[in-house]
């Protein structure tokens, strides 16, 4: 089926010597896998992308068109070009070691074939946020808790008065018990739940938003299997350090 979408780049892999495995976050159809052949190919044709590898970076917003056979195969691009081109985020060193981060971190989170408009929607938007705007520091930390409204793990506020933050169940609580967040954890973690893109970036110091990585990685790997750290996170703390 002839499909005519916007796609977020997730990923892409290597494949032999001049060929690309790219992943995508589909508006139309959620995650899919594409084949490109010859993307390193200094040869211009129809059916080449070599000249176009921007394509192909992390979280970059397309409109495809694309031969959906929906058989558990890779997809293959038909027609491809920019939905949005990036003005900052690939020429600076922060936001791009970020988008890097995100990157990953929504390959190990997006598991499902299943069409999520609503995320989509969200991480499109953020994306531009980040593009457009220079106080950006707690960015991915705001997005990674987002992300969680839309994979089911958001935590649960009804309570957020606890101390303590428990992280399996994901509420807030008087106790601290096994696999609780401290109370000066706890108190970051409910500066974060109230943190918007546009709100005061310098809210946190440097040791501070690294504390809050930690325990979103941790609050990560619990709820979601499979899930992997990042190979980018030692590169983001170079970063911010």
């Amino acid at each position: 089926m002839l499909v005519k979408t916007k796609a977020i780049v997730i990923s892409s892999l290597k494949y032999q010597e001049k060929s690309l495995i790219v992943k995508c976050f589909t508006l139309s159809d959620g995650l899919k896998s594409y084949f490109v052949p010859n993307a390193f190919s200094a040869k211009k044709s129809s059916r080449s992308f070599g000249t176009k590898m921007a394509y192909f970076q992390p979280l970059t917003l397309l409109e495809i068109e694309a031969n959906h056979k929906n058989k558990a195969t890779l997809e293959h691009f038909k027609e491809i070009k920019l939905s949005t081109a990036y003005h900052t985020i690939n020429t600076d060193v922060i936001k791009s070691t970020m988008v890097i981060f995100l990157s990953e971190i929504l390959h190990h989170s997006i598991q499902e074939e299943e069409k999520n408009e609503n995320l989509f929607i969200f991480l499109e938007s953020a994306l531009l946020w980040l593009d457009n705007h220079e106080e950006t520091s707690n960015f991915h930390l705001i997005l990674m808790l987002e992300v969680t409204k839309f994979l089911g793990f958001y935590p649960d506020t009804s309570e957020i008065g606890g101390k303590h933050f428990e992280m399996k169940d994901g509420f807030f609580t008087p106790f601290l018990g096994i696999g609780c967040l401290s109370e000066h954890e706890t108190h970051l973690f409910k500066k974060l739940i109230d943190l918007k893109f546009d709100s005061n970036q310098k809210v946190f110091a440097g040791v501070e938003r690294q504390m809050l990585l930690k325990i979103l990685l941790d609050y990560y790997a619990i709820h979601l299997d499979g899930f992997k750290k990042p190979k980018s996170l030692d590169v983001l703390k170079e970063v911010f350090a």
